[in-house]
């Protein structure tokens, strides 16, 4: 109860103008907002330190499960980070250490000892985390496995030693068991109290906004409470170990939340029974309690620890994948506002171009008026540019609809041979094929593909196309249909210069003329991008062979009919 509020207390609203003015470092509130924050959570370190003194000792003097140090530690991890705040947080914390043990009936002299070295341990817990891990999340197995190594094994360790030796001192307490007894207790307590208390966040909390989900964290948890006390009461056989499986789902279900307060109840109900004489681990032979609060202390380390890496992986996981989902969501968004630029560009340049186009033919067949030789040259350059910018923007009219979706295909058997034929007759009369042969081959008879006839047509149209424009210096390009599996193949071949692998990687993207904006070929970019669209768009592949000085093969494949 009150740890529970103590924690609660941590993540007051009020908090948040103070971490924005102070520029926050990690995720949390901060405390000295509130001025009575500091000084209840010293009452709460001295009601854990007569806790743990009183219920949990196992070795001469030493508890075997220290709350207070994890308590401390996510307190002062999760408040403001400044010298003079620091310093009244360690006075703080140093009286409720000190009160606490002087009030569980410590000697001044012991009640003085302890309280130096739960200070060395607190202490060195926090500097370690915000140095090597300022942001504080342990939502990320990187980050959960950084904080365990360095608050819960490191830090309590040169404590340890400190106490274990000032008590051989001044008690003659045995030092080796004293070092292991502190070393696991202050260890377990920061592993299992500061994940929680630093994985209750509204964040992570909204997991249960539902009832049900309520309902579902009741029943895990308290399922998991129960199986570990009926396994720790119960002296017939020792399988603690099936607790791991119920522990997997609860990673699975509640992620990092569920998984560290899991691990407190498993640490606080096993080292509890242990303690009481309960349970399977009291019938060690040989075993004293020391030892058999080790093991119980193993248990929780060696069953719990792990699945809060595993709750980490996942909330990692879910991370990525929502990452992934908004960019997906803005990609597709910013598509679709470039393809209604594109459609609305393209739009408003065919009215004005197709009058240029009619004036510059009246122009140039003298219909206007006697046309000089010169302006008879100038107007049939007009009519030319005006005619590419007339393709261009049926293109970009193409490119719109195809990546929108609006393009209607009209799938039929199509006789993908006939279609190729067609093609390499037409893109014959072309000027550009001038001096190049261009030749059709079909390796089997039945070439016939589930397609769109016309929109089948512009798809290889494009590609041969190409081929003749940036494959002319082979002399040849060749037209090949076959039938692989359960498809009609479509080859175009050239021999021209070849690509290499990177720009290959360019090939589909639009606009993009893979650094022949400057040469003397023209082109806007846009045809394999359509091309690639289009094919898809009738279930259909796309794609490129080539390596340079070797040519290049560009291929498409449809299912056959």
């Amino acid at each position: 109860m009150i740890l529970s509020r103590a924690l609660a207390d941590l993540d007051h609203p009020a908090v948040a103008a103070a971490e924005a003015r102070a520029g926050s470092w990690r995720r949390g509130h901060d405390l000295m907002s509130q001025p009575h924050a500091p000084v209840f959570l010293a009452v709460i370190l001295a009601v854990l330190v007569v806790l743990a003194v009183s219920t949990s000792r196992s070795a001469g003097l030493v508890a075997a499960l220290w709350a207070a140090g994890g308590v401390a530690v996510t307190a002062w991890l999760r408040a403001g980070k400044g010298k003079a705040y620091d310093a009244a947080y360690a006075a703080l914390i140093t009286v409720g250490f000190a009160g606490g043990n002087l009030l569980a009936g410590n000697p001044p002299d012991l009640a003085f000892m302890f309280t130096i070295g739960n200070m060395i341990e607190v202490v060195l817990a926090v500097v370690l985390t915000r140095r090597f891990l300022p942001d504080l999340n342990i939502a990320t197995v990187p980050g959960a496995a950084k904080f365990l190594m360095l608050a819960a094994v490191i830090a309590p360790l040169p404590a340890a030693v400190f106490a274990s030796g000032m008590l051989y001192l001044m008690t003659g307490q045995d030092f080796a068991s004293t070092v292991q007894t502190w070393w696991f207790g202050h260890a377990l307590g920061i592993a299992v109290f500061a994940p929680f208390g630093l994985a209750v966040t509204k964040r992570h909390f909204a997991r249960l906004a539902r009832p049900w989900q309520v309902a579902e964290a009741a029943v895990l948890l308290g399922g998991l409470a129960a199986l570990v006390g009926v396994l720790f009461i119960q002296e017939a056989v020792a399988i603690p170990f099936v607790i791991v499986p119920l522990l997997l789902v609860i990673a699975v279900r509640l992620r990092i939340v569920g998984v560290t307060a899991a691990i407190l109840i498993t640490a606080l109900v096993s080292i509890g029974l242990t303690l009481n004489g309960y349970g399977p681990l009291n019938l060690t032979p040989g075993a004293d309690l020391t030892q058999r609060v080790m093991l119980a202390q193993l248990f929780t380390a060696t069953t719990g620890l792990p699945m809060l890496l595993v709750a980490a992986m996942l909330e990692e996981r879910d991370l990525f994948a929502a990452r992934a989902a908004a960019g997906q969501e803005r990609a597709e968004k910013a598509s679709a506002g470039k393809s209604r630029l594109l459609a609305n560009v393209a739009h408003e340049i065919k009215s004005p171009i197709g009058g240029i186009i009619g004036i510059g033919d009246l122009w140039s067949s003298g219909q206007l008026g006697p046309v000089t030789p010169t302006q008879g040259e100038m107007a049939t350059m007009l009519v030319k540019t005006a005619r590419q910018i007339e393709t261009l923007t049926h293109d970009l009219l193409d490119v719109a609809r195809a990546e929108s979706g609006a393009v209607q295909m009209d799938l039929r058997p199509v006789d993908v041979a006939g279609v190729v034929e067609d093609v390499r007759r037409g893109v014959g009369l072309l000027k550009e094929a001038e001096g190049l042969t261009l030749t059709a081959e079909r390796q089997n008879d039945d070439l016939v593909a589930l397609a769109d006839s016309i929109r089948l047509n512009q798809v290889i149209g494009n590609l041969v196309t190409n081929a003749v424009k940036y494959g002319a210096s082979g002399g040849v390009v060749t037209l090949r249909t076959r039938r692989v599996d359960r498809k009609i193949r479509v080859e175009v071949i050239d021999k021209g210069p070849g690509l290499s692998a990177e720009k290959q990687a360019q090939l589909f993207e639009p606009f993009n003329r893979l650094g022949l904006e400057r040469s003397t070929i023209e082109g806007h970019g846009i045809g394999l991008t359509l091309a690639k669209r289009l094919t898809e768009l009738q279930n259909g592949e796309i794609g490129v062979i080539s390596a340079p000085g070797e040519g290049a093969t560009f291929w498409i494949e449809l299912p056959a009919a």
